[in-house]
């Protein structure tokens, strides 16, 4: 809802007001008409310096919290000057130009609205107004990335419970926040299992191609970064679908409802074209997780030892080639690629080998991503380099570890 200043009410109690009604929650009292705001001269200069519509968008909130009325009816010409196809701009505009007639009591008081649509527009308000509410603080880490390779420059964080994605760069191991997205998401949310249930996954996928603007249908916007959905993971518990993409919006229509996607993630245009120029195929990691855990350095430096040590303990194992020692490291549940139980898959490796040993286990461009989801399970991958006397050969891998108990097993591994 957007009101105007009732005489004598505290802008901190027009401020709550306005949360409540975003927040579809119920609220009391008349509202009065805004019909002594003046017209405001020169609107974009209001906004001079702020090209970001989001950040305009919770300015009008914010000056609407106040009392500023004036402002906030300058900021939305201004947003919807600089950005004609943002409908919850001109959604928020219209509230602001029919108080000069009448009282507004409803967030989108158009009459003769299909109300679809406002509801629609209402639910990206709440997503956005709540993104500011619930901004992580900067110096959190995701929980979820435990340690990104020397060769992977940022990492995207995919909250769907936030309809946000987080960007973090890679600056010398450790993780830095840069920016944040708003995103829709699937029509009916998130937790993908089978094609065409118009779902997101939740999962650890990599950016697998790279399509520009002009190489596709208007419908996608900007570009699209294929997903490698679904990953092994997915493929071993049975989920189906295929074509999961970020990609960005109609020329027409600058930004999607929160849930209107067939399971891609959907970011406007001008948001797709940031991520798309430091995306890189093969190495740039999308989590998407449905509630996206932070925590601090400290924890994160824990938590990423014990992951590197585990790993590092299987590495010496394959090293020192004693086989009883190397089966410890895996679990009984144990499925390879082709879905061979561990006793089968372990002895096609050692028969590859020819009796050989190996003299020496390198890994380099290590990342390891706790998994999203109920289990507790950790992806890694890397490059393996092993020489067999005088022979070296380099591998590019991938394993999925899970606990059983205090301890972990790997469950997963093949080729990346």
């Amino acid at each position: 809802m957007i009101v105007d200043a009732l005489p004598g009410r505290p802008a901190r109690a027009l401020g709550r007001l306005l949360m409540l009604c975003l927040a579809g929650l119920p609220t009391t009292g008349s509202v009065a008409s805004s019909s002594s705001i003046p017209p405001p001269q020169n609107a974009v200069s209001v906004a001079a310096g702020k090209t970001d519509p989001e950040a305009l968008l919770i300015d009008i909130y914010k000056d609407l919290g106040a009392n500023r009325l004036r402002d906030a009816q300058a900021k939305a010409d201004a947003l919807v000057a600089a950005y004609p196809t943002f409908r919850l701009g001109h959604l928020v505009q219209g509230d602001l130009l029919m108080m000069h007639a009448r009282p507004v009591r409803n967030f989108g008081a158009m009459p003769d609205a299909p109300p679809e649509k406002l509801k629609e527009l209402r639910e990206e308000a709440i997503v956005r107004l709540r993104s500011l509410q619930e901004k992580p603080d900067p110096v959190l880490i995701p929980k979820a990335v435990l340690q990104v390779g020397d060769d992977q420059k940022n990492v995207f964080v995919v909250d769907t419970s936030r309809s946000r994605m987080y960007v973090y760069e890679n600056q010398a191991g450790e993780l830095k926040y840069q920016t944040d997205y708003y995103i829709s998401q699937g029509r009916f949310g998130a937790n993908k299992s089978k094609e065409g249930d118009q779902r997101t996954p939740i999962g650890v996928y990599y950016v697998n191609n790279r399509i520009p603007g002009p190489k596709l249908p208007d419908f996608y916007g900007t570009g699209a970064l294929p997903l490698s959905y679904p990953n092994e993971w997915d493929k071993r518990n049975g989920r189906s679908g295929y074509g999961i993409w970020l990609h960005g919006t109609p020329s027409d229509n600058f930004s999607r409802p929160p849930l209107s996607s067939d399971g891609c993630v959907v970011l406007a245009n001008p948001d797709l074209q940031n991520v798309y120029a430091t995306a890189e195929v093969g190495k740039t990691v999308v989590v998407i997780s449905q509630h996206v855990q932070f925590v601090d350095k400290d924890e994160w430096q824990r938590q990423r030892s014990e992951a590197a040590s585990m790993l590092d303990q299987w590495q010496q194992a394959l090293e020192g080639a004693d086989n009883d020692r190397i089966l410890s490291y895996y679990s009984r549940q144990f499925r390879s690629p082709l879905g061979e139980s561990l006793q089968t898959w372990f002895a096609r490796q050692q028969k590859s080998l020819n009796g050989a040993r190996l003299t020496s286990v390198k890994l380099r461009d290590v990342s390891l991503f706790r998994y999203p989801g109920p289990d507790d399970m950790i992806v890694g991958t890397f490059t393996q380099e092993s020489a067999v006397g005088k022979s070296k050969n380099a591998i590019r891998k991938r394993q999925y570890w899970v606990r059983e108990g205090s301890q972990w097993k790997i469950i997963y591994e093949g080729n990346a």
